[in-house]
């Protein structure tokens, strides 16, 4: 990767509580491209919605450069979500996935997303939330109609606003900037949230190696109750004189 290696793995599970797994990643660090996907719809529904969103960007192949990435990166979830819309008619039934997505090239990065998962960075020993939730009691939050503390307990704080494939149109948010060796970026479905604190994610990101780090994130997931599917993708920006990049992951 001209002048960046990575070093990331993903986990995914289903939980304590669900009887399946709706989410999906993907984990590409030869093209620079890291996701997470959260579905929705119903039984079988929600899976086949995050799934479309993994294979349509794991086609993407080697870009030219970062424009060309995130080109490619835009051409590919365009299809998903037309291919999510076409099983919805033809099932009759309303299905979608939230996004998230890491991708970096050349010294810099884009996040973009939709829905509520979540793309974190730790820099400096700091965590920041890069991605800001589609939710609706985000959007209170926002407009200062509930506090916080209320948002804590917000009978529909697991409302989304937007998700792929839902809309006739896509809606996407992004951010972007420089990479700086050290940094380490968190991709995660609401699974991990919902149980763990941003300043416990920081301290796992940066106690141990991204596989260790996901790994001892699900376990306190999985010893909180695990509401809901969980997954984690962990990415390390490596030095850049290191031309090593390590991926993996696994499925529960």
């Amino acid at each position: 990767m001209s002048g960046a290696a990575f070093e990331s793995y993903g986990v995914s599970h289903k939980g304590c509580v669900r009887d399946h797994n709706e989410d999906s990643y993907l984990v590409e660090p030869q093209i620079g491209l890291w996701v997470v996907a959260d579905g929705m719809g119903g039984h079988e529904a929600g899976e086949v919605a995050s799934a479309s969103i993994v294979e349509h960007l794991a086609t993407i192949g080697i870009a030219s450069s970062a424009p060309d990435l995130r080109a490619r990166f835009e051409d590919r979830l365009n299809r998903a979500h037309a291919e999510i819309r076409r099983i919805a008619r033809s099932r009759g039934v309303t299905i979608g996935s939230t996004v998230a997505a890491l991708l970096a090239m050349d010294g810099r990065f884009a996040c973009l997303w939709s829905g509520d998962s979540r793309v974190y960075l730790v820099r400096d020993a700091a965590i920041s939330q890069i991605s800001r939730d589609h939710t609706e009691v985000q959007e209170l939050l926002d407009s200062g109609v509930i506090s916080a503390a209320e948002a804590e307990n917000w009978p529909r704080r697991n409302v989304i606003t937007r998700a792929i494939g839902v809309n006739d149109e896509i809606a996407i948010d992004f951010q972007q900037g420089e990479t700086l060796a050290g940094d380490i970026f968190i991709l995660s479905t609401d699974g991990l949230t919902a149980h763990v604190s941003d300043a416990e994610i920081a301290t796992a990101a940066l106690s141990a190696a991204p596989q260790a780090a996901c790994e001892k994130l699900l376990a306190m997931v999985l010893e909180r109750g695990g509401t809901d599917n969980v997954t984690i993708v962990l990415v390390k920006i490596r030095d850049k004189g290191n031309g090593l990049s390590q991926a993996g992951g696994h499925d529960r």
